[in-house]
């Protein structure tokens, strides 16, 4: 643990990152293109939903990372205020574009699914409209950092509202299990084996899911590091206007 708090270190994890970034990203095109080309061009069609059930191979992964690029940005933001490490404050930051992008994806994935399933493309299902309120957290999160200069107080209050989303990010991820009500089906993966789609579209699945991780994973090392540079910029900035 001693040596996980060292790449706190903005220097640290510079280097690490370095090393890091080029197999993550290696990894996740890898990943990307093995799922997806697996998924759309050689699996059936279901025998219900037709061709339509293979855009379960964005939806899916992308939904599953808006929900825990949040949850991500939640323990960097309480590391932040416990512990006061910069770094974990500037990963919240740079990893809630990513999330608000998953989010978007998932959305109009989702009503693109939904539409010829359900004869419309939006309905106020209970996960459906938990996951928009999420997205609206995701710009309201986005829009406080942008809103106060002062980046410490900035990171204080986006860190109580990454807490105060987190309430919806759980309603996302588990609506369908709270309310029975409502069109959106179960979850397509789950512990229970029974519940989980056919291995034909479930294997091809989770090779799409490691590729949605690994990408999210590299874009937030990749914004983190940008984040830290503007921050050494703004400070040797401030420097030099008091020189």
């Amino acid at each position: 643990m001693a040596s996980l708090w060292e790449y706190a270190n903005p220097l640290k994890f510079m280097r690490l990152t370095d090393r890091v970034l080029p197999w993550v990203s290696v990894g996740a095109a890898a990943c990307l293109a093995v799922g997806l080309i697996w998924g759309f061009f050689f699996t059936p069609d279901d025998f219900r939903q037709g061709s339509t059930v293979k855009i379960i191979y964005i939806h899916v992964p992308a939904a599953l990372m808006a929900i825990n690029a949040w949850f991500m940005m939640l323990v960097a933001s309480l590391i932040w205020l416990i512990r006061r490490h910069h770094v974990s404050a500037l990963a919240a930051k740079a990893a809630a574009p990513v999330g608000v992008v998953m989010t978007l994806i998932a959305l109009i994935t989702g009503a693109i699914w939904g539409q010829p399933m359900w004869g419309t493309w939006w309905e106020f299902d209970p996960r459906l409209t938990s996951f928009l309120v999420l997205f609206l957290f995701y710009l309201g999160y986005m829009a406080l950092w942008s809103a106060i200069e002062d980046a410490d107080t900035a990171a204080d209050l986006t860190a109580v509202l990454c807490m105060v989303g987190s309430v919806f990010a759980v309603l996302s991820r588990y609506a369908v299990n709270f309310w029975n009500q409502g069109l959106h089906q179960g979850a397509s993966l789950s512990l229970d084996k029974e519940e989980n789609v056919a291995d034909v579209f479930y294997q091809p699945l989770l090779v799409s899911i490691a590729g949605f991780v690994l990408l999210f994973l590299a874009l937030v090392l990749l914004r983190t590091r940008t984040e830290i540079r503007l921050r050494r910029a703004s400070a040797l900035m401030a420097r030099e206007k008091l020189q």
